[in-house]
């Protein structure tokens, strides 16, 4: 059973640092999902940092949308988008309010209702897979637009926790490009993972798109 400190959910001002310092300090905690078929708990294994609108990678890059409101709102709060027309991403908000920094929360391992994601992920090979991948981990979740601006913080009963975990030593991390991102941001080494682990996504340079002529 897990010690009851890593029960303990994370505070506030956890998330209130620069994104930097806050994203590899993610990997080993838990992630809580409640949904009304049962609880699905996840431990992280791999993420990216964004740095608002100092990053042209960052959704914020351009400045406060619709879209993108949350993230300039205060940290600890979920921000979702939908991507590609079929997807779901899930990221944390950082820092001071204001600066617009995110997680993405990109792989981790179900250790709490692998039952429950396998309905939602039947294409997964194994249990490896069920969040292996940004929008992997959303559908195993069940995480959409109308969790936008969840509070993390709020408390266990929330539909969106985070909690203490085992959070990872040092050497255990990794960082590197972040996937798919092109341009300027393409080289910000701010993909961070836990080394060796099996359900981190595989590292995919970014691909322009072509237009069809």
């Amino acid at each position: 059973m897990p010690e009851s400190s890593d029960r303990t959910p994370l505070p506030r001002h956890f998330f209130d640092r620069p994104v930097l310092e806050v994203a590899p300090d993610l990997l080993g905690r838990t992630l809580v999902r409640q949904t009304e078929d049962g609880t699905i708990e996840l431990r992280l294994t791999e993420v990216e940092a964004y740095a608002g609108e100092a990053d042209p990678g960052s959704h914020a890059y351009r400045g406060r949308t619709a879209r993108n409101g949350v993230m300039f709102g205060p940290p600890g709060h979920a921000y979702v988008y939908f991507t590609y027309g079929m997807w779901h991403c899930l990221n944390l908000v950082c820092g001071p309010e204001g600066t617009a920094s995110g997680v993405l929360l990109r792989a981790g391992e179900i250790v709490v209702g692998n039952e429950l994601a396998r309905k939602r992920r039947i294409s997964a090979r194994n249990d490896k897979e069920l969040a292996k991948g940004p929008a992997r981990l959303a559908t195993a979740l069940d995480i959409d637009r109308a969790l936008d601006g969840t509070d993390v913080c709020a408390g266990p009963d929330a539909p969106l926790s985070i909690l203490t975990g085992r959070p990872v030593s040092s050497d255990q991390v990794r960082h590197g490009p972040r996937t798919g991102v092109g341009g300027e941001g393409g080289t910000h080494p701010w993909r961070y993972w836990i080394e060796g682990d099996p359900t981190v996504s595989p590292y995919r340079p970014h691909a322009p798109r072509r237009r069809s002529t």
